[in-house]
């Protein structure tokens, strides 16, 4: 199981590649399997940040057998955390 550093790496690394690939649009998704390769996550590791992030209610998943996410899509709250971040880097 991961450490907690690599659980909020993994957490953070989920929604800023969720926020560049839909470009802020929550009607757009990522599915998961792209997630996981993209992100170089193990699948459990993957399924329990994402879990995470949707008690944040940043996130919402629609879950495949085996609790893996099958799609992810930001919240609207999501989106404006990600948003106020953006503007803080300037």
């Amino acid at each position: 199981m991961a450490t907690l550093r690599e659980r909020k790496n993994y957490r953070e690394a989920i929604m800023k590649t969720l926020y560049e690939a839909t470009e802020g649009n929550r009607l757009l998704g990522v599915t998961g399997a792209r997630l996981r390769d993209d992100l170089q996550v193990p699948e459990q590791d993957l399924a329990a940040a994402c879990a995470y992030l949707v008690g944040e209610e940043l996130i919402t998943v629609d879950w495949a057998q085996g609790n893996t996410p099958a799609m992810v899509m930001l919240t609207h709250r999501g989106i404006r955390l990600m948003e106020a971040e953006e503007e803080e880097r300037g």
